[in-house]
């Protein structure tokens, strides 16, 4: 049997054209949910597969051509027909291979076709014995692994980074071993077997940090499963969509990401699919339940999996899962991502390349020094064997092989540590750029509140109740018909829906489906009557659901008992309400629809004229409930006289009308305020950011006064005087980054922001303290474009369908995993817990680049300069090499590297948070001032003082320095061949000893940038100490012992021990170090900016 894999392509007409053939529309409404309106919809739009797929998928098309195929397609037309003839046949049955099933004309079909193929239920749902069998048959709903690169990954941990050097470097010494070494020297195969073992070291921790690192991303990636919402065995359950079949009823809300491929059997009138992953198309698409086009791509009866559902609900079933499904293939298809270099990287590329070329042409100096006056002077002095091996230990010398496994490590080590703090970056790139934020703009509800609404007030004309008194006041202020119209149209107009297995529970405890303010006012209508009573009353016939850019939902109702009007509308208009006229209901916002109110329900029931007085009454209640915090909420209503126009909600202008009614002629019945109280820690977590220099905006699509009421009780805004749009001057300003802030904050709307020229853009991003209120997507995308113009970096915060957009954008984008889907996929870090976890997030991502320069600094002393001046003093000052080549690779490639990867571990410095976040475009990892400290200060100290130790041990041994400078390699008078060569390799172990220990020191005072050793201890203070650091030092020891001390080592090596007193005073020396550092360090601190202070790395 064959396997039914589709080819992809497009018909060549089509391709020409541009242009798919739909089938004629139709139009035809299905049974109406009592909890809103769905119905069978279709439109036809025309599609040019050159927008809507990008090129390298314009090869794809779902039509399956070969003999398998064609069997499958008659054995189900004998199916169709058994079961138009009564027969009792299961498909199922007779199907053993799951392959007939990844077919994909699903969208051409009736829906009960689909139905009766998938054996699919839409009232109950499949049975857990049925779901499991099918999951057993098919699999997972999950895309396969693509095929691992092994090869190419294996040479990339040998060669990435500087593992090319290495074997180039291990290769010339065996080649100066031989054939060129005349006699071989037995030196130089030791030092050329070390190399390849360093080569091969490194490849294999390369091998080792890759699948750490892998691991702690897939740990990442599992703490963000995916779920959706599942009708099995009856009741709506949440589910892993992993665990979908084909055949599961599956519900769509708006942000939810779409599971698999889906076919819709009912949709609301406002539903949109975001397929742009897919198909590449920006505009989110209408979902419809009847086919559009033949294309599977380009149908709106299909919901691909992989896509969003941006608003609007659905009701679909599953027909495809995993590789099946269109994003299956097309991954496929795609195989791996290509990623760019991260910021560190290419900081890290660029220190690279600096190092490089300063190595290239101390070699050339030194190649062209030898050739062109050193081998015609001194032709016995230094050999092409020796010269190689020479010029290969600058090179090693020069580049710090540490390096690029530090900053991975880094990375790697940062990205745990924020899990453990219930932060997940979905890269590493996420963690380096935390460091450099400077802006951070939030959402309000659900980020800095609890997203927990509760309704405190309500007002029905003009009586206002507060919830907090007695029930029986509460009830006793308004009349019970006032009460029972507020109760059938909270109850009515509203998208939450209680979860039938908790009714049983208090109303408290009962789940309710929803966003948490449709749940807070279904809740409240609850504890006025009965909701499923009251919606057993109607018939819902158009839901058109609330939209950010409307600011409103609306819901109209057609009566299902002749006494309904009674039960929920005034005297006067249910005498009036005719069976064929429509309830229309809309509820939002109350700066929005307060102007289209023209009459008001009085708190005794019956309905009057809203004049000026009435309605300033009314603006004076949402403002001053705005001003105290809280949500406001408007509720009103009107009757649709029966119309032709409103007799088919399925007509393709029919929202257009209902948006038109909407304009004028509103009643309203009622305003409800919602609290939504900040999170108890916001108020410290914006003092802290604050005090780490960086602005925290507000920016909500919530009206100014709540919006600017939140701000102050969370700490974002503090000051008395609140600036408005008018102080925004139109004339230039200075444009210099945070110059002379004149006023400290500002509350703007989404409005003005769109009326602002450049100039006032450049003041607006320089004030401290930003509420934006009133936004919409575009807007908020605006803001994050506008400051990211600015050179500033920019993390967003949000958790709807509305924040994608902006969170796709900014440099950081982020959600709270109680976030929509959509929101959760736009953002590059998810905060499991709360917002406060964003302090944490910014404290490590500092850290990252700190300890990066932390470990250039401790690298570059010891590793580059102090062993470039033997060589450059052997060569051009005839002074034996008081450093041998290989104790200049053991320095490089051992006893350092342990040290560099701890100083990855190290923990934030106690000011990590009081000092300004770096800004990208200027703050380099290695700078001209790292570069003095570490080579002009630190790296000429060690050189300095290693010089005089080795040249004090042959002063003391008889070999006077006096008798070395200039011999290039004339023998003193007077002293045996022999005992000088001992007593110079026993100088080079002196000189190697005292690097490794004075590095100790170095090792330590690197651990702070500013801060005392004695403010940062690294040890016995949980909060500073790294106890890696000591384990590190004894391994560097225990190698240095391992080739100065082993006799067989020394005979090759031309090492040898030392005196114990060489021990000391190394270590007396590395003290000196230390102590001069922090009395650099206290410089800093005492005068910030005196020129010390502008020296400091």
């Amino acid at each position: 049997m064959s396997t039914l894999m589709p080819s992809v392509r497009w018909n060549a007409v089509d391709e020409e054209s541009g242009n798919r053939r739909g089938p004629s529309q139709v139009q035809s409404e299905l049974p109406i949910s009592k909890s809103g309106t769905l119905k069978r919809h279709n439109s036809s739009r025309s599609i040019d597969p050159a927008a809507a797929i990008p090129i390298e998928y314009r090869s794809v098309s779902f039509e399956i051509e070969d003999d398998g195929q064609r069997q499958w397609r008659s054995k189900r037309k004998d199916h169709r027909e058994k079961l138009a003839e009564g027969e009792d046949s299961s498909f199922w049955a007779e199907s053993q291979d799951h392959e007939k099933w990844q077919h994909t004309d699903w969208h051409t079909l009736a829906v009960e076709e689909v139905q009766k193929q998938l054996e699919a239920d839409t009232v109950s749902g499949l049975s857990t014995n049925k779901a499991a069998e099918r999951q057993k048959l098919y699999g997972l709903n999950k895309i396969s692994p693509l095929p691992n690169p092994w090869l190419w990954k294996i040479f990339g941990y040998f060669f990435k980074g500087f593992g090319s050097i290495l074997l180039i470097g291990g290769v010339l010494v065996f080649i100066s071993w031989r054939p060129l070494g005349q006699p071989p020297a037995v030196a130089n195969l030791a030092l050329g077997i070390v190399l390849i073992a360093v080569f091969m070291i490194q490849a294999a921790f390369n091998a080792w940090q890759d699948w750490s690192s892998s691991r702690v991303m897939a740990s990442i990636t599992a703490m963000l499963p995916e779920s959706c919402t599942v009708l099995r065995g009856g009741s709506r359950c949440e589910l892993s969509a992993t665990d979908l079949v084909l055949g599961d009823t599956v519900f769509l809300k708006p942000g939810t990401k779409i599971p698999a491929d889906l076919r819709f059997v009912e949709v609301s009138h406002d539903l949109t699919i975001d397929r742009s992953i897919v198909t590449g198309e920006s505009n989110p698409v209408k979902g419809t339940v009847d086919s559009t086009s033949e294309n599977y791509l380009e149908t709106r009866c299909i919901g691909l999996q992989g896509t969003h559902c941006t608003s609007g609900t659905a009701t679909a079933i599953v027909v495809a899962t995993g590789d099946s499904t269109v994003f299956g293939r097309i991954a496929k298809l795609a195989g791996d991502p290509k990623t760019s270099l991260t910021t560190i990287e290419k900081e890290v590329l660029r220190f690279a390349l600096l190092i490089f070329i300063i190595m290239v042409t101390w070699i050339v100096v030194l190649a062209a020094v030898w050739g062109g006056w050193l081998q015609k002077a001194h032709p016995d002095y230094i050999n092409v064997p020796t010269l190689i091996v020479d010029c290969v230990s600058v090179a090693i010398a020069y580049i710090p092989e540490g390096l690029p496994i530090a900053v991975t490590s880094s990375l790697t080590i940062t990205a745990n540590l924020l899990k453990k703090n219930k932060v997940l970056c979905k890269s590493l790139k996420t963690v380096e750029t935390l460091g450099a934020v400077s802006v951070i703009c939030t959402d309000k509800t659900g980020t800095l509140t609890r997203n927990k609404m509760a309704v405190t007030n309500y007002a029905v004309h003009p009586v206002d109740v507060d919830l907090s008194t007695s029930r029986a006041e509460t009830t006793s202020r308004v009349s019970k018909s006032g009460l029972q119209q507020l109760h059938a149209l909270s109850g009515l107009c509203s998208a939450a829906e209680f979860d039938i297995r908790t009714r049983s529970l208090p109303l408290s405890e009962q789940t309710i489906y929803g966003d948490a303010t449709d749940q807070a006012i279904l809740r409240f209508s609850e504890t006025l009557g009965s909701v499923s009573e009251m919606r057993e009353s109607w018939n819902s016939v158009f839901t058109l659901g609330f939209d950010s850019r409307n600011k409103f939902m609306i819901k109209t109702f057609s009566p299902a008992k002749s006494e309904s009007p009674n039960l929920s509308l005034s005297t006067m208009e249910a005498s009036a309400f005719r069976s064929k006229d429509l309830l229309f209901t809309i509820k939002g916002a109350p700066d929005i629809l307060i102007k289209r109110c023209s009459h008001v329900l009085r708190s005794d029931g019956e309905i009057q004229q809203m004049g000026e007085h009435i309605s300033r009454m009314v603006e004076q209640k949402i403002e001053e409930w705005s001003s105290d915090g809280k949500r406001v909420i408007l509720l009103a209503r009107k009757i649709l006289a029966h119309d032709h126009t409103y007799a088919n909600p399925s007509a393709q202008n029919y929202e257009a009308h209902m948006l038109q009614e909407a304009k004028e002629g509103l009643t309203l019945v009622g305003l409800v305020g919602l609290i939504d109280s900040p999170r108890a820690e916001i108020h410290e977590v914006i003092s802290i950011l604050r005090g780490a220099q960086i602005r925290v905006f507000m920016v909500t699509g919530d009206f100014g006064k709540t919006a600017l009421a939140i701000a102050r009780q969370c700490g974002i805004v503090t000051s008395e005087l609140v600036d408005d749009a008018s102080a925004l001057t139109r004339s230039p300003v200075s444009n210099e980054k945070g110059s002379n802030l004149p006023r400290s904050a500002i509350l703007l709307t989404g409005s003005d922001l769109m009326a602002l020229n450049v100039s006032q853009w450049e003041q607006l991003c320089m004030y401290r303290e930003v509420v934006f209120s009133r936004t919409t997507p575009h807007q908020k995308l605006r803001i994050v474009r506008e400051l990211q113009s600015r050179n500033e970096t920019v993390a967003m915060t949000g958790d709807g369908v509305n924040d994608a957009p902006a969170l796709k954008a900014a440099d950081i984008g982020i959600s709270l995993a109680s976030g929509s889907d959509i929101a959760i996929e736009a953002a590059d870090m998810i905060l499991l817990d709360s917002f406060s976890a964003i302090v944490e997030a910014v404290r490590y991502g500092r850290v990252v680049f700190d300890n990066l320069k932390k470990t250039v600094t401790y690298l570059l002393p010891a590793g580059s300069w102090s062993e470039f001046w033997p060589v450059f003093t052997n060569l051009i000052f005839g002074i034996p090499q008081i450093l041998s080549s290989f104790l200049m690779i053991i320095i490089c490639c051992l006893t350092d590297c342990a040290a560099a990867i701890a100083l990855a571990y190290e923990a934030p410095e106690a000011d990590v948070l009081h000092r300004p976040p770096r800004d990208p475009t200027k703050t380099r990892l290695v700078d001209w001032k790292l570069m003095f400290h570490s080579y002009a200060v630190v790296g000429m100290i060690e050189t300095i003082c290693s010089f005089t130790m080795a040249f004090w041990y042959l002063e003391r041994n008889g070999i006077p320095f006096s008798e070395l400078w200039f011999k290039f390699g004339q023998l003193p008078p007077g002293l045996d061949e022999e005992f000088y060569n001992a007593r110079i390799n026993e100088a080079s172990s002196v000189y190697f000893i005292n690097l490794v220990i004075m590095q100790w020191f170095n090792l330590m005072a690197v651990r702070t940038r500013r801060l005392s050793i004695f403010q940062h201890p690294p040890a016995f203070n949980k909060q500073t100490q790294n106890l890696y650091l000591f384990p590190a030092i004894v391994f560097s020891l225990g190698i240095a012992v391992i080739w100065l001390y082993i006799p067989s080592l020394q005979v090759v090596l031309s090492t040898s021990p030392i005196p114990v007193e060489y021990y000391f005073l190394p270590a007396a020396l590395g003290l000196g170090l230390l102590c001069l550092d922090e009395v650099r360090k206290a410089a800093v601190r005492r005068w910030p900016e005196g020129a010390i202070a502008k020296m400091a790395w």
